[in-house]
């Protein structure tokens, strides 16, 4: 899935912050990558859906909306959701969505702002409230935010601020890929649990090791957009590449991470492609989801 949201390019290391999705191309292919928005693995949708309504949730907040793939669904699914995302170039698409479904109740309700993970309780502090039944961060999008200062401070600020946005007994999810395997291995899976995509051709895989220990992962991927471009030769092939940097989470230290940020007091449960770990070897995803004690 690899939605792309406050990513840094491997180029910028040198040069500084850089928004590599800026211009919206990113946000287009992205768009193309996902194709059928109801083209969603079944196990995924049951595992999200049937996991929040399980639990109880009626207010989700999805903290990594991007082009609002994922609150459209749970829109679809009776969930009410507010949407946030950094980038707006990835928002517009969400609001296009809101816009054309706007006669339907849920999506006339439906909140979507632009906010910063490092300033979440203040950029939504108008809608927190007692707090949201859950907080989604799904699709490898946490890995986006890069170790700025090599003490990863802007990470445990982002977990603390989403740990804030959690009501008592509600949960938050969030997801990374196998990184273990990724540095092990220097390959990345081309298949996604999340969606039916067929279009990724490929992806190269290099890690960035900073004194013997990776400190970045970057993907080349090379998608397919044949039938996609107006006006193109149906016989040529039209292929898109782009680049994603991420922060390689282990699953060891990112569970801690997760359990410092609610002060050891969420139940946590790992799960390997929604399947429980003892079930699956070398799963492309692990999602976390934490229950936060009342």
């Amino acid at each position: 899935m690899d939605t792309v949201f406050h990513t840094r390019s491997l180029g910028a290391a040198a040069e500084g912050v850089k928004d590599q999705y800026a211009d919206g191309i990113a946000a287009k292919v992205w768009e193309v990558f996902i194709g059928d928005k109801k083209q969603r693995k079944q196990n995924y949708r049951d595992f999200l859906v049937g996991l929040l309504r399980d639990k109880g949730c009626k207010r989700v907040l999805d903290v990594a909306c991007g082009t609002g793939v994922d609150s459209t669904m749970l829109l679809e699914e009776g969930f009410e959701v507010v949407s946030v995302d950094a980038s707006d170039k990835m928002l517009k698409y969400a609001l296009k969505t809101r816009w054309e479904k706007r006669k339907e109740k849920a999506f006339d309700n439906w909140i979507i702002e632009e906010a910063n993970w490092l300033t979440l309780p203040n950029d939504i502090s108008h809608l927190i409230g007692e707090g949201f039944d859950a907080v989604i961060c799904l699709g490898n999008s946490f890995a986006h935010m890069l170790d700025s200062f090599g003490d990863q401070r802007e990470q445990k600020q982002a977990l603390s601020n989403f740990e804030r946005c959690v009501k008592p007994g509600g949960l938050l999810l969030i997801d990374h890929r196998n990184y273990d395997y990724v540095i092990r291995t220097g390959q990345t899976p081309t298949h996604c649990i999340y969606y039916n995509s067929k279009h990724t051709q490929s992806i190269n895989t290099s890690v960035l090791y900073t004194n013997g220990v990776p400190a970045l992962v970057t993907l080349e991927y090379r998608i397919s957009l044949n039938g996609f471009a107006k006006g193109e030769d149906k016989d040529e092939q039209q292929v898109s590449q782009f680049r994603l940097s991420y922060h390689p989470h282990v699953l060891n230290v990112f569970s801690v991470l997760l359990d410092e940020a609610f002060h050891g007091q969420a139940k946590h449960t790992i799960y390997g492609d929604f399947k429980p770990l003892d079930e699956i070897v070398d799963p492309g995803f692990y999602i976390h989801v934490l229950e936060k004690i009342e």
